[in-house]
């Protein structure tokens, strides 16, 4: 009986968890380097994010307090952005960042509706997804002088319209259409990317959903507003939140080579004012303010954006 304890206990330690040193009650080894393994692989990328994006906007927005020409370097307080109010030109871009924010949704919904039909398979999809793309790989500078040909007051599309009837319309001397025209140019250079996240999205969909709809006699608009936008919620989320960037980003190349911020600065965004501020008038000062407001605007309308959404999927 003595020996038969002895050989329990003896057995009982032999398999014991060992702990973090060798004890008992720790976690293992394996599985603390499996935890730790996603931070050690994301770690790269944030250091490079942080590097070369937050920190120098963390110097830009502290630039933004300093002053320009004779108080170049020292502290200014808020006199930029009060600069900045007081500006007309600056106004006039707050009013164009308006106006994107409204046509947004139309700058979603085309490529949206264009990736439905694809996934439905209309006649000629194949050659579709190619063709709607291809605009996407070309630069904004050969867009802007190709559409500059084409839509000048003696160009193309006025010859075409007042085939038909209708007056020549100044598509881009016109300070009341200038702007709608430079986005709808816009629309068209960049939605092809759009529309391959929308194809991936549909990759998500369940077909049966579609299929039961297809069953029961459901209308395509009902298919569209009650199937596909529920269940394409989050690509919704990322398409709007990443047009509205591309919009009030990267619009200076067709900007530049359409109107260059005319007529009569209708045409002007905060990226072209930041430009005209620290290439053309040197106050990187003021430049760092325009961008930091820019920055805000970003900020906010892609949390609205993101959150009216959201709650538009929860009620469906």
């Amino acid at each position: 009986m003595v020996r038969s304890a002895a050989a329990e206990r003896t057995t009982g330690a032999r398999f014991e968890r060992p702990g973090r040193h060798g004890g008992t009650g720790g976690i293992p080894r394996g599985a603390r380097a499996e935890r730790l393994a996603p931070f050690v692989l994301v770690a790269p990328a944030v250091l490079i994010i942080v590097a070369l994006r937050l920190w120098p906007l963390l110097l830009g927005v502290n630039f933004s307090f300093t002053g320009d020409g004779e108080r170049n370097g020292t502290s200014v307080g808020f006199d930029n952005y009060a600069q900045l109010l007081d500006d007309p030109l600056f106004r006039t871009a707050l009013r164009n960042v308006g106006l994107l924010v409204v046509l947004l949704p139309v700058a979603v919904a085309i490529p949206g509706l264009l990736a439905t039909f694809i996934y439905l398979r209309v006649p000629g999809h194949r050659l579709f997804r190619g063709v709607y793309f291809f605009p996407a790989v070309l630069s904004p500078v050969i867009v802007g002088a190709i559409f500059n040909l084409m839509l000048g007051f003696d160009g193309p599309l006025n010859a075409a319209l007042g085939a038909i009837g209708l007056g020549p319309i100044d598509w881009l001397g016109d300070p009341g259409v200038a702007m709608f025209t430079v986005i709808g140019v816009h629309v068209w250079a960049t939605f092809g990317m759009a529309l391959v996240v929308f194809l991936a999205g549909f990759s998500t969909l369940d077909a049966a959903l579609l299929d039961a709809a297809r069953m029961d006699g459901a209308s395509l608009p009902r298919i569209i507003w009650h199937v596909i936008i529920p269940g394409l919620s989050r690509t919704i989320q990322f398409v709007f939140v990443t047009t509205m960037i591309g919009m009030l980003t990267s619009m200076f190349g067709l900007l530049y080579v359409m109107t260059s911020g005319g007529p009569e600065g209708s045409t002007y965004l905060p990226e072209f004012y930041v430009w005209i501020q620290q290439g053309r008038m040197n106050r990187p000062a003021l430049a760092s303010a325009a961008s930091t407001v820019l920055f805000l605007i970003m900020l906010v309308v892609g949390i609205l954006q993101v959150s009216v959404l959201r709650r538009a999927g929860r009620e469906d």
